[in-house]
Order: C-alpha cells, then sequence, then structure tokens
C-alpha cells in the first residue's frame, strides 16, 4: 500500500518537502476522527476528545493522497481538502507539539486501526508538583523525584477532568457546577495530579489542590 506525505497549506493539500523543526518534543496520539475544519482536526484517543491545530506546516501521509493531490494541481488547485484525504470515522495517528496549551498537529498519518491500550497506558498514574501554568486546556507543573531530580510535566485538560481542594465545591456550586480550572486552580499552588499516559499525551483525570499559593505582599 502506497502512502504519501502531503503538506496542508490554507486547507488545502500540496506535496511536502521537509518538516520544519520544534523545540517543543514530539508526541503522538492515536485514535479515531471525530471531526475536521479548515484549520483543525478532532481526535477521540482513548475516550478523550483532542483538537489539534492543522497550517502549512502539517504533512499528512494516507492512501491515495499523491493521486488526489495530482488531480487537484492538474485543476489548478494548490491541493485536495484535508477531508478529502482524511474521513471522519477513521483511525489516525498524529505526532504533534504542545505549544502552551495549543496542540500543533506536525504530522496526521492514517492507521489501520485506533489501537488499543496498553496495560501501562491504561494504568492510572499521578505525580506531585507546583504550578508553573494552567489554562482552560492544559496544566503544567514542576517537581522532584528521587535523588533530587526535578522534572515538568504538562497534562491535557478537559470536561472530564475534575479538580478537588478546599472552596472547589463551593466554588463550583455558584456557577451551576461548571467551573473552569483557572477559577480554583492558580500558579503556585501545589497540587497532585492522577492521570493516563493516553501514548506521550498526559491526560489528567484528577487534580487536587493539596496547599494554595501564598499571596505575594
Amino acid at each position: 500500500m502506497r502512502r504519501t506525505f502531503l503538506a496542508l497549506a490554507l486547507g488545502a493539500l500540496v506535496v511536502a518537502g521537509t518538516t520544519p523543526a520544534f523545540a517543543q518534543p514530539t508526541k503522538t496520539a492515536r485514535g479515531t476522527v471525530t471531526a475536521m475544519a479548515a484549520d483543525s482536526i478532532n481526535v477521540k484517543v482513548q475516550n478523550v476528545d483532542m483538537k489539534f491545530v492543522v497550517d502549512s506546516k502539517t504533512t499528512v501521509e494516507a492512501r491515495g493522497a499523491g493521486t488526489k493531490s495530482k488531480a487537484a494541481q492538474r485543476a489548478g488547485m494548490s491541493g485536495p481538502k484535508l477531508s478529502e484525504v482524511v474521513k471522519v470515522g477513521e483511525a489516525v495517528e498524529v505526532s504533534y507539539h504542545d505549544m502552551s496549551g495549543t496542540l500543533h498537529a506536525a504530522k496526521i498519518r492514517a492507521v489501520a486501526s485506533p489501537g488499543p491500550a496498553t496495560a501501562a497506558e491504561a494504568a492510572s498514574k499521578s505525580s506531585n508538583g507546583t504550578v508553573k501554568s494552567v489554562t482552560a486546556t492544559s496544566l503544567s507543573i514542576s517537581g522532584s523525584s528521587g535523588g533530587g531530580a526535578t522534572f515538568d510535566q504538562t497534562f491535557t485538560i478537559d470536561a472530564k477532568t475534575k479538580v478537588v481542594g478546599r472552596g472547589a465545591g463551593t466554588a463550583a456550586a455558584k456557577k451551576g457546577g461548571k467551573t473552569a480550572i483557572t477559577d480554583l486552580v492558580a500558579t503556585g499552588d501545589k497540587v497532585s495530579v492522577s492521570f493516563h499516559d493516553m501514548g506521550g499525551t498526559l491526560h489528567a483525570s484528577t487534580v487536587r489542590i493539596t496547599s494554595k499559593a501564598v499571596p505575594s505582599k
């Protein structure tokens, strides 16, 4: 089965050159396409919905992509649309960079199946640390492990993420049970995060606030 690399350009696909380097580490997510737009693709990864930004730097590897690209160019277009190469319901593997909470798709590759989670991926893990940054879709913490080594971790946040801590329930009740994590967690707070490693993507299932940051005078 022949696969062809393409690059997305303003909603269309053209033959790709080299993939640009990113300072952020490349992560991988594998799942089923649930929605697409000119500048984004949504993929359900082990029951977690992830949205990736696509642009001229995004490459696509899929069966028949080269043929469709040539046909589009003969018709005077720069290339086929992403939806003509990848379909909703198909399994894909997305290589991406987490850019301050925005997930940029570096490469989208069609695969035979989304693949079951491994035991390691399905198992819940936890990390303790101090919040470095928090947005509606991501949480970054800094902590230390055995031997005094330090680490930084970034977790994906969504509607399924629970926040537990003093005052969290009251704040949520005041807003009808729908409170953004940014209303409860702040930079400098100490937290314990329960998460699942989904092919390199850390999805936070529970964020427990162990102590609030001391306000600066």
